[in-house]
């Protein structure tokens, strides 16, 4: 089965078909979160986990909106988090750039999870 693409320079301007590719988006947060990460990948990582985020959010958004149930309500609260992430920038000092990159990580991963409980295509 076809995966919407992860990269960087895909453009979310129109509606790809293809399910979200969970297991690249969780092998990402796996690295982010593994030991500090190095500092040359941190940048890549955060821009990674972003782009990451642009495409499970609409999805998830489509999922919830169909259920008044806790899984939807909790799906949109995790939405509303994941929009206040994706505003926080990268930081200057190197301690601060890997907790953002851990939030990042953790946000995609509870996307991720909503995704999949929801019943979203994988």
């Amino acid at each position: 089965m076809a995966h919407r693409r992860t990269e960087l320079a895909q453009q979310e301007t129109e509606e790809d078909p293809r399910p979200p590719d969970i297991v690249t988006m969780r092998a990402s947060t796996a690295r982010a979160l593994a030991d500090a990460p190095s500092s040359d990948d941190l940048d890549t990582l955060a821009a990674l986990l972003r782009s990451h985020m642009r495409v499970l959010i609409p999805e998830v958004e489509k999922l919830a909106a169909r259920r008044n149930d806790t899984a939807g309500i909790s799906a949109r609260a995790c939405i509303g988090e994941a929009y206040r992430k994706l505003q926080i920038g990268n930081g200057d000092i190197e301690a601060v750039r890997v907790s953002v990159v851990q939030k990042l990580a953790r946000s995609v991963n509870a996307l991720c999870d909503h995704y999949e409980r929801l019943g979203g295509e994988l």
